[in-house]
């Protein structure tokens, strides 16, 4: 873990709304960080985008200060008004080294959640650092880094009741909305299509909700999931058309602006005055500040889950104590697969370098005694070589993990 650091802006010093404009959509995440690459000298990086936390986790030598920070998020360009900047700067958590990777474990093991005990963070920090390794900006180490990080994560789950019963944001949500008493052929209209959607869409389908219109940038996902959901699928565009009325909309999109403006909702509504409901887990928010304002409207969203989650955390305070054991024991064996790694590495070059040895032995230095000696002779000579190279190969990384095993 020498250079492993982690920037991390969380619902803990930041408010969601605010937390959201630092939100990176996929079409440009591949070109900031690989500018984060360049202008900082940056060796690996994967980025985390959750609802309630924005997070890189990089390797680098230099040390993460205040000047890193802010030139780190000016290389990000995301357009920050110089408020926000000061906001972001003043309110990040920096962890190095050690202190990276044992953060990094909580939380993958959704000790650092908003809510405690949902398994959906692991599978959020898996897919990050997946898209990121497909594009090359991860190698060996964060390789070997989340493999551990996988591994504790599963011994939390399956060794410790933090998960049982689960609560995620999606199922507080849906707790929340199911308390409006709404009727099962209330009309939905789902924006998005992405991982939350589809969790929320399971238990509105499991509840034998079915008047689904489904929304979406990519017609195909929306599609997919309205013929899971036995529903309708439009292009997102559409929505400025729609006139066939609405009592629910939920809406999850990874877009920068809001998605539901007073100008859409207004047409949406098509005249109709009764009060309606809005479920915004998106961060930012798709829904425009002035459809709250302005409409008789149940807002739910993001930052009204957090007392609930609170209080989940209290009833899970027994559970945490069992998780940082098991975070505690991984650490310590990841120090003596860290270092080994680090051997293998160094020695990957032997096995070239005896048969370069050998080369150069037989072809050079001894070539014209071995020519002059018959075929059996030769022969002999040649498993004599081939045996010297293997022992030659195996001997010094079975001496290497045993003096590393033997400090340790």
């Amino acid at each position: 873990m020498e250079y492993l650091r982690i920037i991390a802006f969380t619902h803990k010093q930041i408010d969601l709304k605010s937390l959201g404009k630092l939100v990176i959509c996929e079409q440009t995440l591949d070109d900031r960080l690989r500018n984060i690459q360049v202008e900082l000298n940056v060796k690996e990086i994967f980025y985390v985008g959750t609802c309630n936390r924005v997070e890189f986790i990089f390797t680098t030598k230099s040390e993460v200060d205040k000047a890193f920070i802010q030139r780190f998020l000016t290389v990000l360009d995301m357009g920050l008004p110089d408020e926000y900047m000061e906001q972001f700067i003043e309110n990040v958590s920096v962890y190095q080294k050690d202190a990276a990777f044992n953060h990094l474990l909580r939380t993958s093991c959704s000790l650092e959640s908003l809510v405690v005990g949902e398994k959906e963070i692991l599978a959020q920090v898996r897919k990050a650092y997946e898209a990121c390794r497909l594009a090359g900006f991860t190698a060996d180490y964060m390789r070997t880094v989340m493999e551990r990080v996988v591994k504790t994560a599963k011994e939390v789950y399956t060794n410790t009741n933090i998960s049982k019963n689960p609560v995620s944001v999606v199922s507080l949500a849906y707790r929340k909305l199911r308390d409006l008493n709404m009727c099962s052929n209330s009309k939905l209209l789902i924006i998005g299509a992405g991982e939350t959607i589809n969790n929320i869409a399971q238990y509105l389908k499991k509840h034998k909700y079915s008047n689904f219109a489904v929304f979406n940038r990519t017609l195909d996902k929306a599609e997919s999931l309205a013929v899971e959901l036995n529903g309708r699928a439009y292009p997102l565009e559409a929505l400025e058309t729609y006139k066939e009325g609405f009592d629910v909309i939920i809406t999850c999109t990874g877009a920068t602006e809001p998605i539901l403006t007073e100008e859409i909702y207004k047409s949406l509504l098509n005249g109709d005055t009764a009060k309606k409901i809005i479920v915004d887990l998106a961060i930012p928010n798709d829904t425009a500040p002035e459809v709250v304002q302005n409409y008789p409207v149940h807002y739910i969203e993001v930052e009204s889950l957090k007392e609930i989650a609170r209080k989940n955390i209290q009833e899970r305070y027994n559970e945490l104590v069992n998780a940082e054991q098991i975070i505690e024991e991984n650490i310590k064996e990841f120090v003596m697969v860290l270092r080994q790694r680090k051997i293998e590495i160094a020695m990957r070059s032997v096995p070239e370098k005896i048969k370069e040895i050998k080369h150069t032995a037989i072809n050079g230095v001894f070539a014209d005694e071995i020519s002059g000696m018959d075929e059996n002779s030769r022969q002999v000579l040649e498993r004599v070589m081939n045996y010297m190279e293997k022992k030659c190969i195996s001997v010094p990384m079975v001496m290497a993990k045993e003096i590393l095993v033997n400090n340790s």
